[in-house]
């Protein structure tokens, strides 16, 4: 497969769906009720970026953030989430991205993340670096205590007591824990050495392909929460879905903010 075409469509059509992505939403209704929504601008942007993808690669399955799954079953599968960030959207905070990745044999090879709001897109192919603006980044001083971001899956709910005390030790030690709600916008930082580290817990699989593509091939290390390498396929199970990603520099610093208590 030409990755480079596959690239370049990607880009195309994430570019394309941020011009629908200007604005506030129509509507705005519940999804779910983990406090999730949905908008007029998801399925304008996700109609627009399934059609590009379907013109160009019409045996490939596509995994949609709103409609799900569609194609055949096969070696190659797009993961698209047209507006990642719709509750910042909803309440009018201008922190959101679009994301789209081709993964082949259950690997990301291919990511591209547009921030619709800057028009900068960040792209990149797996074992041939990422490209975008502030890319490679420049080498910053070693923090510590570090800058971190947070995510966690959807069906992570209030009383999970992992996911609490991660939180707490995390943001007792380090010298912020920015929650984005926008895990894309997260991992184009990280990757641009904007923040030192980036923890998920049980993250959601549709926008970690294209994400955690950019911030590898930019020098950054994704590691489980035990300190092992981090299992990148995408048919890994949700509870396994948990990371620390960051310049191999500052994994220990992390796992220690992780392990102490916040007393």
């Amino acid at each position: 497969m030409d990755l480079e075409r596959a690239r370049r469509v990607a880009v195309d059509a994430a570019e394309a769906a941020g011009e629908l992505l200007h604005g506030d939403p129509g509507w705005t209704q519940a999804k779910g009720t983990g406090g999730d929504v949905v908008t007029d601008l998801d399925l304008a942007s996700e109609k627009l970026i399934l059609g590009r993808l379907q013109q160009a690669y019409p045996g490939d399955q596509i995994v949609a953030e709103e409609s799900g799954v569609s194609g055949a079953d096969g070696d190659r599968v797009w993961f698209v989430d047209p507006l990642d960030g719709t509750n910042n959207v909803a309440i009018g905070l201008p922190v959101y991205a679009v994301g789209i990745a081709l993964c082949a044999d259950r690997l990301p090879v291919v990511g591209v993340v547009h921030d619709p709001l800057t028009r900068q897109t960040w792209s990149a192919i797996r074992q041939a670096g990422a490209q975008g603006p502030g890319l490679p980044a420049v080498p910053r001083p070693h923090r510590d205590p570090p800058l971190l971001a947070w995510t966690q899956g959807h069906a992570v709910g209030r009383a999970d007591l992992t996911a609490c005390a991660l939180r707490t030790a995390l943001e007792a030690h380090a010298v912020r824990l920015l929650q984005l709600w926008a895990p894309l916008v997260a991992w184009i930082m990280l990757a641009r050495g904007r923040i030192d580290g980036f923890v998920g817990y049980r993250a959601e699989l549709v926008d970690l392909p294209a994400g955690a593509l950019i911030a590898a091939e930019s020098g950054v290390v994704l590691y489980g929460l035990d300190g092992a390498p981090f299992d990148q396929h995408i048919d890994l199970p949700e509870a396994e879905r948990s990371f620390i990603a960051c310049r191999p520099a500052q994994l220990e610093v992390i796992r220690s903010s992780m392990s102490r208590s916040p007393g």
